[in-house]
């Protein structure tokens, strides 16, 4: 194949690798973020003690965070099909073992990053009379920003990867154009092209993420 030839089809399989890495890590970060904070506000010694639903939400996090990708999209096909309305292939349909994949991943990121914050910072706004709500928004969430941040550029990039996997069960973007032409039909020149672009993604997400993060961390 011609660079000619290759170049379209790079630039597909590139935008079906943002949209499903974009549309995932947006949904992983906000329901990672409250399965993290859950996390943190009902274990013992939280803002809201309740070691039930900890220990279930654990449960539920390890679980999910113990099941190699793979075996979790193959796992998930009936309700993939079930959510996207008969499909298991293509990028959008693996926008959802994407998402439940990652969320688990990012919520230990969040309940590490919050569990960093000094107590004596919440003990002295709770002295304050600050309410549980102000206690976890203006000031664990907050404290965290750097943290969570962080957490999420390592998800994001970790999403990257899954997404370059689900290729191989047609799911599209980089990971199904780096088999089926540079693998299957050997054009080492579409191998190699995919592979520059998968590494320029995460320099590109790793940098933005450490630049957000230092702002945060300054301020």
């Amino acid at each position: 194949m011609t660079w000619d030839e290759i170049w379209p089809l790079l630039q597909k399989a590139t935008g079906e690798t943002l949209l499903m890495t974009g549309v995932s890590s947006a949904l992983a970060g906000v329901f990672g973020l409250l399965v993290g904070v859950l996390l943190v506000l009902t274990d013992r010694g939280g803002l809201t003690p309740l070691r039930p639903l900890n220990k279930v939400l654990g449960v539920i996090v390890n679980v999910g965070r113990s099941l190699p990708f793979l075996i979790l999209m193959i796992a998930l096909i009936p309700f993939t099909k079930l959510v996207t309305g008969g499909t298991s292939y293509g990028n959008t349909a693996m926008i959802v073992p994407l998402t439940i994949g990652a969320i688990p991943f990012y919520a230990r990121l969040v309940e590490a990053a919050l569990r960093e914050v000094d107590p004596g910072v919440l003990a002295a706004a709770r002295a304050m009379g600050a309410s549980r709500r102000e206690l976890v928004v203006k000031v664990l969430l907050r404290e965290a920003r750097p943290g969570l941040v962080s957490g999420l550029t390592v998800t994001v990039i970790a999403l990257v990867g899954y997404t370059a996997m689900a290729g191989t069960v047609g799911g599209g973007g980089l990971g199904y154009l780096a088999i089926s032409y540079g693998y299957e039909r050997f054009e080492t020149k579409v191998m190699i092209a995919t592979v520059v672009v998968l590494i320029v993604l995460v320099q590109l997400i790793q940098m933005l993420g450490d630049l957000v993060t230092r702002r945060l961390t300054h301020k």
